[in-house]
């Protein structure tokens, strides 16, 4: 498919933005030739980010279908994927994206769409389809793969002659990552919009019905074995539609916005899986009563937002009684607060400290937030790994003892290991692959590359 490519690298763009803190451009995109929903005009929605073959990736999903760039340098990007959606045209709001193992996931909540599972392993040099089809569902409206269990969480979800949607679907990918297959059903709320889930708990955003923490750990449908609610959310302040959230790497804090004018965020303290109670509430502050929140994603002690018309919006929350204002770009310039536009969705977690922002009108961003993105880069060559490559164990040049935290290639925290100089370190435990080691003492914090073969 022929497109313009309009494309704007390390300079202010007027025509977009005329508001920022701490935050510098280093890349735009938008094609001027696919076509916007008869809703607002919007012609973009999720973003996404991958690392694979040690090369970053964006994905954005649009009208059209799903457009993957090869960003590792923002003065020369490229498209290198293409997926046409199974729906396309003017009535396409909604597409979500995870990856896992190789595969991009692909959903849509519009029209009889399909499941895309895309290989992605071999980006930039090829990608591949190797599952879409309706046989599993035809419409979703997030998606969220718990890496460490293989499970695919699917939120609304409607099969195809079905009228009825299962508010949450669960699928093992375990077996087989190209045909899911049916794990569990939870429709003991109407809806949910949106889940966060680690280890099969899930951070459960269920629209009007509010914010549920369920344990689906124990799960056995051989067994009949059902889920267990740890507790349940309806009334909090700025309560509205519970739409979306996040948790910390530690797991003590969550948080979560409503989708509505004038609503604020919500950090939870959810240290107790039974008892969370709200820290803070915060937004924008640009319009009190009609700014609105869309997707939230924590990284470190930073929560990046895509604040529909607001733009995009960085939180610090190293106090997270009082979440302070770290950095902001104005992606949708003028403001106006009638209607669902603007800034959609943020990913945070590539190796090069870069974000990435969709805007629903004016298309990809890639950004630096100045001065503390870059906690997961390569920092100093003091330290050594040897051997890397790893195969079960490796060794480090450093006699003192320190903190080790491993993380994925896209900056999720793994594991936490303490280190002792005269020890090998152990991590038999990971697959293989591209993984971030931050070592930290009480004076010194680096970042090392480390592959495990």
């Amino acid at each position: 498919m022929n497109r313009i490519l309009l494309f704007f690298l390390l300079f202010p763009l007027n025509s977009i933005c005329q508001n920022s803190l701490n935050t510098t451009l280093l890349y735009h995109w938008m094609d001027s030739t696919i076509i916007g929903t008869t809703l607002y005009n919007n012609v973009y929605n999720e973003v996404w980010g991958m690392v694979y073959n040690e090369r970053e990736f964006a994905v954005i999903g649009s009208t059209d279908g799903t457009h993957i760039f090869d960003i590792t340098d923002v003065l020369n990007v490229n498209e290198v994927a293409y997926i046409p959606g199974a729906a396309q045209g003017a009535s396409i709001v909604h597409r979500d994206y995870h990856d896992f193992n190789g595969y991009l996931y692909i959903v849509c909540d519009e029209g009889q769409s399909t499941l895309q599972i895309v290989d992605v392993s071999d980006l930039p040099n090829s990608h591949s389809i190797v599952y879409d089809s309706n046989d599993l569902f035809i419409r979703a409206h997030n998606i969220f793969i718990d890496t460490l269990t293989s499970h695919l969480y699917v939120c609304s979800e409607k099969k195809l002659g079905i009228n009825n949607f299962n508010a949450l679907h669960i699928y093992d990918l375990s077996t087989n990552p190209e045909l899911p297959t049916h794990w569990y059903t939870y429709n003991d709320v109407g809806h949910v919009h949106d889940a966060f889930v680690k280890n099969d708990t899930a951070f459960l955003n269920c629209g009007n019905q509010g914010f549920k923490i369920v344990d689906f750990s124990m799960v056995s449908p051989m067994l009949a074995v059902m889920h267990n609610e740890l507790a349940s959310l309806t009334s909090y302040p700025d309560a509205g539609y519970n739409h979306s959230g996040w948790l910390t790497e530690d797991g003590n804090y969550y948080v979560m916005a409503d989708e509505n004018p004038g609503k604020k965020m919500k950090l939870l303290d959810v240290s107790n899986l039974s008892s969370p109670s709200v820290t803070s509430t915060f937004f924008s502050d640009l319009n009190l009563n009609q700014s609105m929140p869309h997707n939230q994603i924590i990284k470190d002690n930073y929560i990046y937002t895509a604040h529909y018309h607001d733009g995009f919006y960085v939180h610090d929350i190293s106090d997270p009684t009082n979440p302070t204002l770290a950095a902001y770009y104005d992606t949708f310039d003028p403001p106006h607060y009638n209607s669902y536009m603007g800034a959609w969705g943020v990913y945070p977690f590539l190796p090069s400290g870069n974000i990435l922002v969709s805007d629903m009108q004016t298309g990809l961003y890639v950004f630096r937030v100045n001065n503390f993105t870059s906690n997961i880069s390569e920092e100093s060559n003091l330290i050594n790994i040897y051997p890397n490559p790893v195969i079960d164990q490796f060794h480090l040049n450093l006699n003192k003892k320190s903190n080790l935290y491993i993380y994925d290639s896209k900056g999720r925290h793994i594991k936490n290991i303490i280190y002792n100089p005269n020890l090998p370190i152990n991590i038999s435990f990971l697959e293989k692959g591209f993984y971030f080691l931050k070592i930290k003492g009480n004076n010194f914090s680096y970042q090392k590359k480390l592959i495990k073969q």
